[in-house]
């Protein structure tokens, strides 16, 4: 079952064809929202992303995964069958943040922070995140501000 733990302690995740399976650790359960124009853009909306660390292990599928630098900062990555957008890897601290929709749970999750949130237009709101960071804020701390 996609997004369970499984005995190697890892969650397991999947795009919309099933043609790419991933892992993380299955500590991972920090949740954030990006509200920068990319994530908008590429997600339809503000992209809800599971952070998990630098430990992301393409299961199956590996020659389906596209990536792209899509900033300095950062490279994206989907599916090259069904589109599904996968993660983000910032390439300043090597952090994976992984489209949390691919796993079907979540133990333990957590909203954790809404980044870029000078740029989330005003026709939608989130609640209940810890901590709010403009892009500036988010840039320093993963290195590349």
């Amino acid at each position: 079952m996609s997004g369970i733990a499984d005995s190697d302690e890892r969650l397991r995740g999947r795009c919309l064809c099933g043609g790419i399976t991933l892992s993380v650790p299955a500590g991972a359960h920090a949740i954030h929202a990006c509200h920068c124009g990319a994530c908008r853009r590429w997600h339809g909306g503000p992209a809800l992303v599971l952070q998990a660390v630098d430990d992301l292990r393409i299961e199956t599928g590996d020659t389906l995964v596209r990536r792209f630098a899509s900033s300095q900062w950062a490279e994206r990555a989907f599916c090259g069958a069904c589109g599904s957008s996968l993660f983000f890897h910032s390439t300043g601290d090597g952090q994976h943040y992984l489209s949390a929709g691919l796993f079907d749970a979540i133990a333990g999750a957590r909203f954790e922070s809404e980044i870029f949130i000078e740029a989330k237009p005003d026709w939608y709101a989130l609640e209940g995140a810890a901590e709010h960071l403009t892009g500036e804020a988010f840039l320093a701390r993963i290195g590349a501000g």
